[in-house]
């Protein structure tokens, strides 16, 4: 049984969504509650990125209904957007501004003023990290330190919900361990969905998992139930999804 900690803070009510005749994802229904880090995980192409474009109302959705915080993603979108940050898998960035120029466009953007505007941007760059490379070109700056500015970018606003597409994809091995410790920092008062293909990164940051396979939701519950029977996450990957080849990270 999980543990619901709080209110539904992502709701995924028979999201469907349809190319032409192609369903990306077809009555996919699951709720992320208050305080959860939830880890999202399938096979390529299996409709993980579609979902999250779909919650955070970047696509629409063909039949069904996503909330953020209770606001429907089509019908409330900028009330929802106001309480979510969601970082893209390789997340659009401006190689020719600094961090900081960076963070002062988004904090504009958001209508952050002043005070409040100046605390902000200080506290993301305190939280990620971000003082050694504060003034200097994004697109000279390694793949880990883009991730952060990233990252920096999306807490700005302080938002309740966090979405993030494979968040440590391309990272080497000290970058990912630096990018699951601000996960794990911020899960202790943020509700986090995050996609990923790094079976590790369920059991080191994430209370619970979903499973998609072509376009199906097939698995809901908790690690601990995933792994029970002593089984490696990589093998039940590969019952759940069918899959002949185990994720890689």
């Amino acid at each position: 049984m999980t543990h619901q900690q709080g209110p539904a803070m992502i709701e995924a009510d028979g999201l469907t969504k349809y190319y032409g005749d192609f369903a990306a994802i077809e009555n996919v229904t699951f709720k992320v509650h208050q305080g959860e880090v939830v880890a999202f995980l399938g096979p390529n192409g299996a409709g993980k990125s579609t979902t999250m474009k779909l919650l955070t109302g970047y696509l629409a959705a063909s039949a069904g209904t996503a909330r953020i915080a209770g606001h429907d993603m089509t019908s409330d979108r900028l009330a929802g957007s106001a309480r979510l940050g969601y970082l893209p898998e390789n997340g659009p960035l401006y190689p020719d501004m600094s961090p900081r120029s960076l963070l002062e466009f988004f904090a504009a953007a958001r209508g952050l003023t002043g005070q409040r505007r100046s605390a902000r941007i200080d506290a993301v760059v305190e939280l990620c990290a971000l003082g050694s490379v504060i003034g200097k070109p994004i697109g000279k700056l390694s793949r880990g330190y883009r991730q952060r500015v990233g990252m920096a970018q999306v807490l700005l606003h302080e938002p309740d919900v966090l979405i993030l597409d494979e968040p440590t994809a391309g990272l080497d091995p000290n970058q990912i361990h630096d990018v699951r410790e601000t996960i794990r920092k911020l899960g202790e008062s943020k509700t986090i969905l995050l996609s990923t293909h790094i079976l590790q990164e369920v059991e080191a940051m994430a209370s619970r998992a979903l499973f998609i396979d072509e376009g199906r939701l097939v698995y809901d519950g908790t690690v601990a139930e995933l792994t029970a029977g002593h089984k490696p996450l990589d093998e039940r990957f590969r019952e759940l999804t069918g899959s002949a080849t185990a994720a890689t990270a």
